[in-house]
């Protein structure tokens, strides 16, 4: 086993192969989960410019407007780059590659998505209430997202805990 491969073993039953096809399936069912978001806020976004209040909104709405829409767009991409790479290497011997890459892009995804959601949120609470509501609903929902998609996470992984 190489190196590489140690910190990514394979349960008892199943060998390197079948553990890269079950970890690219559940990764694959995670983005199954995150993309109808992903596609329903782009679209969502997309409609805003030909609202009749669009014309209403200042520089900085206009400017936190164009940057989610860039991260929506960006989270998109890096969400749907593992099938485009899975489906332009089929059959080429990539999954081991493909693995690594898809779970490194989808992390990307999501916190590009988490900035993009926080990026709506700023910008309804903006045109909605004033700056202390912003401050105060940014402030909660960027914690709310950073400890729930990554901190949990993380902190398990720094206390060295498994259960399987």
């Amino acid at each position: 086993m190489a190196p590489e491969d140690s910190k990514h073993e394979a349960r008892a039953d199943e060998d390197d192969a079948e553990r890269l096809d079950r970890e690219l399936i559940e990764l694959l069912n995670e983005l199954r989960v995150v993309m109808p978001g992903v596609q329903v806020l782009f679209g969502f976004l997309l409609t805003v410019p030909f609202q009749q209040r669009f014309a209403d909104t200042d520089d900085f709405q206009r400017t936190v407007y164009f940057i989610t829409l860039l991260l929506t767009a960006a989270s998109a991409a890096f969400l749907m780059g593992p099938s485009a790479f899975h489906r332009l290497t089929f059959r080429h011997h990539q999954k081991p590659y493909l693995v690594r890459l898809a779970s490194r892009q989808t992390i990307a995804g999501m916190v590009l998505l988490a900035f993009a959601m926080n990026g709506v949120l700023l910008l309804l609470t903006d045109v909605l209430y004033g700056s202390r509501t912003v401050a105060i609903t940014i402030a909660c929902t960027a914690s709310l997202f950073a400890w729930l998609w990554f901190g949990l996470a993380f902190r398990r992984r720094v206390a060295g805990k498994k259960e399987w």
